[in-house]
């Protein structure tokens, strides 16, 4: 009997598959890889396991990171096994070549990615034959709830029906295959010119979207900010007091980006309008209308992205994963990796049906509003809602008709901002009354505005916080109600300040902000509307664009600083190299817009997949070609110059494309360029990137101050290994200059060479472990029998602390504090090497751990400290060595009884208070068991502080028995002792 093999993309899918087929063709046995009954065969792969690669005969192993065989454009591509799935993918290719498997269902997720894992699992199944000839069909699912799968194989897709989508899916992974392999081949080749190894990489959708953050870093440094004021008067009317701004209503908007109608650009004349009007009289009209203001548009995936970071703070891959985990896990989201904000047409039904399912839910805030939605008939048709011509393959992120259990507090969250803005679209809009009101006093305008909430309509779900939020209402001139003006009533100006204000530079991107610029390619769309008819001119894909954001961090080309976004100095080498090589199309965010669009129009059939691969081989080309026969010395481009001169003959250091160098004194130098090398310097300089790290600005002049720097993170040996090291300058004697060194941290004139030590200088302070002398030598500061000296050839204490302890110097007056009281001053510029952010700390001397350490400051407590025994919390700076330390000092333990254990006897209980007895009942209990029926009450209740858990705001009854109207949770019980006995 044949059988039809179902490929799903993870486990997970195969499981929900089997269950919703199973009341309809029968029971399926388990087997180790699949399931199984008498019509289907149920497998899975788990993401990708198959990659292409080129051809044998163009696969370069030796001096691929040379431009010797670029550019690299295979006719076509090979399959090869991802390694870690080798096992699955065998099994997946059993089932495949069964020969009572007649034909095969895609049902891998329904899009570019999910469509291209299946097809090359089938070819290369097929082996030689690139396919296995049995027919295929796509199951196309946008829920996972059992009878949305039951529904998807009643109405199967075909073969050719997803031939464009297949193209668009095989074309894009072999366009970031040229573009990156090609690319990141070449720059590197070109980077490692000078000597040395330096990974760079590109990408036809990364190096676009990097290029948009390093933009908007550019406007921000090269900002000047402008004084500018603003006139802020009140006028008394007979029904009260109200304000007004001064503005020119004769100012039309000119090339000045910064000018606006309310400001001025002199203090004396912002003074001078004050002054003119302050006691006049002045006459009033105004206009007052209603106005409406719809919800927002129901959420894709890169506008719920966008939502959950400005909310919540969660990343795009954060919110993809909660996304993907309540579609598939808890069946409780429609498919969430689409762009669309739309609903079939044929939707209407289930949309009544999931507004049936909230309005029943344990959703105590939101059922309410799902209830009064089905009794005032809100979901009825809408073409801002359901329209087909805005759904392609999938529709908006909804709930489904399955109410979810058991969520996480995260996807809680997530559940709830898709739920409210799924009932919101179909809600009334917000009714509003505008008002705007012209205070004329002699020829000077000052406008109030008002903008008062009617009906709340849709923003009722969000709450009045929200309300306020959507109305935009932050300056004070606006949002108001206005006490009433009498028609002809002459009001007096009763105050007018100038406010001295000053522009500010553009912000940068958020995760939430970067995903709106890759939507619409770059372009400064505010308007819902107007961004969805860009979208398929944008950066990547949907579910794409959090992998693109997560990329660009883990290759340091960015740095997440709290919600912010920050380029690095390797950004901004890889922009200034793309621009100086004229290789356009890695850089505009725009240009790769277009190639979106035209894998857009291929998964539509309008565009062949050749015509689209001829162009990328072409920008593959041209790309390579410019790279290599670039033939000048350096790339043009903005270049700092260091404050710190140069440390051999005091010239000004330079920046140019590979190195710091000096460029000669001041006075030699002012012809030097925007290379910065064309002035007569004495020949020092430095790489800009050793072992493939790119010094910022910041810590290159640092370099210079102090000679030294580090420990800093992110270098690669030549074989690619990473490593942490400090960097110096120091003399070196055979080229008569100061040169870049590594330091690992050994004092070579000492430990590793046997010379002997003499100190020059005095001694800072008697040693913390034998009482000896402690001296500077090199870059820490030891005890004089921690090296070898004269009077003591052989070493024989271990006292030796850094003179820079990450990032921090440590100043000798610091140490003589830590040596003559065992802790210095509170230091605040030691820099974090995970996180890369600045901690104060104090240095200590740690008896225990034989070392320095750190010690926090303390910080006042509103809980009283525990009554354990608690020792000061320390961080070692060498905590493996103190690991070592404590272990050797441990003595044998005897080996523990192996009989067994006699089982706890239960404390009695005790008779509660009245008081107490009122808020957990009248049972004797034991202490920890009353805690918990507190904690019960209290959770029930909600009396948790919102803005800090561990803070009980009691009721009256509980107030009763903790007696005070705010507790800290560890003072429970202690609170409960006297209510108990």
């Amino acid at each position: 009997m044949s059988k039809t093999l179902v490929i799903a993309e993870k486990p997970s899918v195969a499981q929900d598959i089997v269950r919703a087929l199973t009341p309809v063709a029968g029971k399926f046995d388990k087997h180790e890889d699949h399931f199984e009954n008498d019509q289907y065969v149920v497998t899975s792969a788990v993401g990708h396991l198959v990659e292409i690669q080129a051809p044998e005969q163009y696969d370069v192993k030796r001096g691929k990171w040379s431009f010797a065989h670029l550019p690299v454009i295979p006719p076509h591509f090979d399959l090869k096994p991802v390694d870690k799935t080798k096992s699955r993918l065998s099994a997946v290719v059993k089932q495949a070549k069964r020969k009572d498997v007649t034909q095969l269902i895609n049902a891998c997720d329904a899009g570019r990615e999910g469509e291209l894992i299946f097809r090359l699992i089938e070819q290369y199944a097929g082996g030689a034959k690139g396919a296995l000839g049995k027919p295929v069909q796509r199951l196309w699912l946008q829920s996972m709830t059992p009878q949305a799968i039951r529904d998807g194989f009643e109405h199967l897709r075909s073969d050719a029906q997803m031939q464009g989508l297949a193209d668009a899916a095989r074309s894009r992974s072999e366009a970031d295959w040229l573009v990156g392999i090609n690319g990141t081949r070449a720059m590197t080749a070109f980077n490692s010119q000078g000597g040395g190894f330096f990974l760079t990489t590109v990408g036809r959708v990364q190096t676009p979207t990097l290029s948009l953050v390093v933009e908007r870093e550019e406007k921000i440094r090269k900002f000047v900010s402008r004084d500018y004021w603003e006139i802020h008067a009140s006028f008394g009317a007979q029904a009260g007091d109200y304000p007004g701004k001064w503005f020119d209503p004769q100012w039309k908007k000119g090339e000045d980006p910064e000018a606006k109608a309310d400001r001025v650009w002199s203090q004396a004349q912002a003074q001078s309008i004050a002054d003119a009007v302050r006691g006049q009289p002045a006459s009033v009209t105004e206009e007052s209308k209603p106005t409406t203001q719809a919800s927002p548009l129901l959420f894709d995936l890169t506008s719920l992205q966008r939502e959950a970071n400005g909310k919540f703070g969660f990343s795009a891959k954060t919110t993809l994963a909660l996304a993907q985990s309540l579609y598939e896990r808890h069946k409780a989201l429609t498919y969430p990796r689409t762009d669309s904000r739309a609903l079939p047409e044929d939707y209407l039904g289930v949309a009544r049906q999931t507004f049936e399912v909230l309005a029943d839910s344990g959703m105590a805030h939101l059922a309410p509003f799902a209830r009064q939605a089905l009794e005032g008939h809100y979901v009825r048709p809408s073409k801002r809602i359901f329209d087909n011509s805005k759904v392609s393959d999938h529709f908006a992120i909804i709930p489904t008709t399955q109410a979810p259990h058991g969520l996480s507090e995260a996807e809680q969250k997530l559940y709830d901002l898709v739920v409210r803005r799924f009932m919101a679209v179909f809600f009334p809009s917000a009714e509003y009354q505008v008002t705007t009101r012209i205070s004329k006093v002699q020829q000077h305008h000052f406008k109030t505005e008002g903008k008062v909430l009617v009906k709340p309509g849709w923003l009722a779900i969000y709450g009045k916080e929200a309300a306020d939020e959507v109305e935009g209402a932050k300056d004070g001139d606006k949002g108001q109600n206005l006490v009433p003006v009498q028609p002809g009533e002459m009001v007096r100006t009763e105050q007018a300040e100038p406010k001295g204000l000053k522009t500010k530079p553009p912000a940068r991107y958020s995760e939430a902000t970067l995903l709106g610029a890759m939507e619409s390619a770059g372009k400064q769309i505010d308007d819902d509307e107007l961004r969805e008819a860009m979208q398929e001119k944008g950066l990547g894909t949907p579910a794409t664009r959090a992998a693109i954001i997560e990329g660009l961090l883990t290759e340091k080309y960015m740095l997440r600083e709290g919600r912010e976004l920050i380029p690095t100095a390797k950004a901004f080498q890889l922009m200034t190299l793309l621009r100086g090589l004229e290789v356009e199309e890695l850089c505009r965010a725009d240009l790769t817009g277009e190639w979106e669009y035209k894998l857009a129009q291929m998964e539509k059939g309008q565009l062949s997949r050749e015509a689209f691969m001829r162009e990328i081989a072409a920008m593959t080309e041209r790309m390579v070609k410019k790279a290599k026969e670039y033939d000048r010395d350096t790339i043009p481009g903005d270049y700092a110059t260091l404050s710190h001169p140069c440390p051999n003959c005091g010239g000004v250091v330079k920046e140019n494309y590979r190195r710091y160098a000096c460029v000669g004194r001041s006075d030699d130098a002012s012809g030097a360029g925007a290379g910065g090398n064309s002035g007569q310097g004495c020949g020092f300089s430095f790489g800009k990137s050793p072992a493939g790290r790119t010094f910022e600005t910041a810590e290159a002049e640092q370099l210079l101050a102090h000679k030294r720097i580090g420990p800093l993170e992110g270098f690669r040996s030549k074989a690619g290994w990473p490593f942490t090291a400090e960097i110096t300058i120091s003399f070196d004697e055979e080229s008569n200059n100061y040169k870049l060194e590594f330091d690992f941290g050994d004092d070579k004139n000492a430990e590793d060479t046997g010379e002997l030590v003499e100190f020059a200088d005095a001694s800072l302070g008697a040693c913390p472990i034998c009482g000896s002398a402690v001296h500077e030598h090199g870059s820490n500061y030891v005890c004089t029998r921690a090296v070898p000296t004269a009077a003591q050839p052989t070493p024989s204490c271990t006292f030796k602390s850094g003179k820079v302890i990450l990032q921090q110097p440590v100043e000798r007056a610091q140490m003589e504090k830590l040596l003559a009281t065992g802790k210095t001053d509170l230091l605040d510029k030691f820099v974090s090497m995970r996180t890369r952010r600045a901690f104060k700390a104090f240095l200590v001397w740690d008896k225990d751990a034989g070392k320095v350490n750190f010690e926090f400051e303390q910080r006042e407590s509103k809980y009283p400290p525990r009554k354990t025994a608690a020792r000061t919390a320390t961080k070692t700076i060498a905590a493996g060595a103190a690991k070592k330390s404590a272990a050797a000092k441990k003595s044998p333990k005897e080996p523990k009884a192996t009989a067994p254990k006699a089982p706890r006897k239960s404390a009695p209980g005790k008779a509660p208070s009245a008081a107490l007895a009122a808020v957990i009942g009248a049972e004797p209990v034991s202490r920890p068991e009353a805690v918990k029926k507190l904690w019960d009450y209290i959770k029930a209740q909600g009396l948790q502080d919102p803005k800090d858990k561990r803070t009980i705001r009691p009721d009256a009854k509980l107030q009763a028995v903790l007696g005070k109207p705010e507790v800290g949770m560890f003072e429970l019980a202690g609170l409960l002792g006297p209510h108990l006995g």
